[in-house]
């Protein structure tokens, strides 16, 4: 499916064809792991990377003010940032990750929020690039500095503490929680054992993995996803607010959306890290009632 004039998501052989020198095309690694992991996704791009690819540092670009791990920056840090990258307005940014798909739909939405339609997420990332023997290159790449102007944030596209309290009770919108069920319900304590445990009253469980294809490295075809949404009890006709635990596979849930046509689609970017966090924050634990 395309958006804003390009696909949301392109092949690794799309990519091979299209990129290089003079093509417009940008690769990004957008790579983030959850602390316990224990890897290091810059370290890992310098050992190797899709030729011609910049690393994209969600961390690092972001919101160096709030306590909250990466939060959206000001349109100024993440234009500043992204020229570093050598994009520009013109460029067609193509994202891929380390997993196949589990970071990238989070810079593929950071660059959405920000006026950026010319941005795809490769479909199945590295492992699927290197599956299909293509070539990949290590060191620090040599960049060209660009020129992107970012726009005001889309305030469509993301919601606040605020924004997503003042919804509960109302049915404004479904709020779509991308955690695996253990944390939804609240049987697993979660990466941050200092949250309680449970989910946002109301919110429904749609695991970011259950919109993958069998692979779990790429987005599983329309009729799987709209299913997924379905019987978690989702109308993806309706306004929809994804979470998960701090912004990253909530964003999964929203290219998972675009990719079926569902138009009313926003991110809750503080998640379960700032909605855990407070006191005035109701929570639920076990099923979705």
């Amino acid at each position: 499916m395309s958006d804003g004039g390009a696909p949301l998501t392109v092949t690794p052989a799309w990519l091979a064809a299209e990129s290089g020198a003079g093509s417009g095309v940008r690769v990004l690694d957008g790579s983030w792991h959850l602390p316990a992991a224990a890897r290091e996704p810059a370290a890992e791009f310098l050992a190797g990377h899709i030729p011609g690819a910049a690393f994209f540092d969600i961390d690092g670009i972001s919101d160096p003010d709030s306590p909250l791990p990466h939060m959206l920056p000001s349109p100024e840090r993440f234009a500043r940032s992204v020229s570093a990258l050598g994009i520009g307005n013109d460029s067609h940014v193509v994202v891929y990750d380390t997993v196949g798909l589990y970071s990238a739909a989070r810079v593929w939405w950071m660059f959405r929020v920000f006026g950026h339609q010319r941005v795809s997420v490769l479909a199945g990332g590295l492992p699927r690039w290197q599956a299909e023997d293509r070539p990949v290159e290590s060191g620090e790449p040599a960049i060209a500095p660009g020129s992107f102007r970012a726009a005001a944030p889309d305030g469509t596209m993301v919601r606040s503490f605020g924004q997503v309290r003042a919804t509960l009770g109302t049915g404004g919108a479904q709020i779509v929680d991308a955690r695996s069920a253990a944390r939804f319900t609240g049987e697993d304590p979660g990466p941050r054992p200092d949250l309680p445990r449970g989910h946002i009253p109301g919110s429904r469980n749609v695991p970011f993995n259950a919109v993958l294809g069998d692979d779990d490295a790429a987005l599983g075809d329309a009729a799987a996803i709209r299913r997924a949404f379905e019987e978690a009890g989702v109308d993806p006709a309706r306004p929809v607010i994804a979470t998960c635990g701090s912004g990253i596979t909530a964003c999964t849930l929203a290219l998972a959306l675009a990719a079926i046509g569902a138009g009313q689609v926003a991110v809750y970017d503080g998640s379960w890290s700032d909605w855990g966090s407070r006191a005035d924050a109701p929570v639920e634990s076990g099923g979705p009632g």
